[in-house]
C-alpha cells in the first residue's frame, strides 16, 4: 500500500483552519484532483442522534463496525483501541486520493499550511529557527507584516487561494508524481 501525497492545515481553535481546508479542497477539486480529507479531533464524536439505528448498532449493539450505506455516501464509525497517525489512515482508507488535506494533527511529520489570524491569537504555531519550522509550506494572515523564514501569504490579496493551490501542487503533489490530476479516473 501507498500512501498519497499529504498536507496538514494548522492554526491555534478558532483561527480558521476549517474555513481555509474547505476552500483549498474546493480548489484543487476544480483543478482536477481528488481530494479528500481528515479531521483530527481532541474528544469523541458521534455521527448520529441516539434515535438512529446505526447508533444503536454502535452503542447499544456493541458492533466493532458500523457501516451507514446510502445512495449517494457511506459512513464507517470503528472502534479502536489507540489512535492512528494520519499517514496510516491515508494509507488504509484514502490511498487513491491525489491529495489528503488533514485538518489538526499538529504533531505529525506532515508538510503543513498555518492560518494565523492575529485577530484571534497573539502568536502562530510557527517557530522559525527550530527544527519543526521546516515542515511549514506557508503561513496564511491577517498579519501585515511576513513572518520571518517562511513564505507569508496574506488573507487581504485576493490571489492568496490561487498561490496556495499552485504551492501545494507544486511542492506537496508534483514531487509524488501527483502532477496529472486525475479527472479521468
Amino acid at each position: 500500500m501507498t500512501t498519497p501525497p499529504m498536507l496538514a492545515i494548522v492554526g491555534r481553535k478558532h483561527s480558521g483552519k476549517t474555513t481555509l481546508l474547505v476552500r483549498l479542497a474546493a480548489e484543487l477539486t476544480r483543478r482536477g484532483r481528488r481530494v479528500m480529507t481528515i479531521k483530527h479531533g481532541h474528544h469523541t464524536f458521534d455521527i448520529d442522534p441516539s434515535t438512529t439505528d446505526t447508533y444503536r448498532h454502535y452503542h447499544e449493539g456493541l458492533a466493532e463496525r458500523v457501516v451507514m450505506a446510502a445512495p449517494d455516501k457511506l459512513a464507517l464509525v470503528m472502534r479502536w483501541d489507540e489512535e492512528l497517525p494520519p499517514e496510516a489512515i491515508a494509507e488504509r482508507y484514502l490511498r487513491d486520493a491525489d491529495v489528503v488535506l488533514c485538518e489538526g494533527f499538529k504533531r505529525a511529520a506532515l508538510p503543513r499550511v498555518e492560518v494565523f489570524r492575529e485577530a484571534a491569537h497573539d502568536a502562530p504555531l510557527y517557530e522559525p529557527g527550530t527544527p519543526e519550522a521546516a515542515r511549514w509550506l506557508a503561513v496564511l494572515t491577517d498579519r501585515a507584516a511576513p513572518l520571518p523564514g517562511v513564505r507569508t501569504l496574506h488573507l487581504a490579496d485576493p490571489g492568496w487561494l490561487d498561490a496556495l493551490a499552485a504551492i501545494v501542487e507544486r511542492e506537496v503533489l508534483a514531487p509524488r508524481g501527483g502532477a496529472g490530476g486525475s479527472a479521468a479516473r
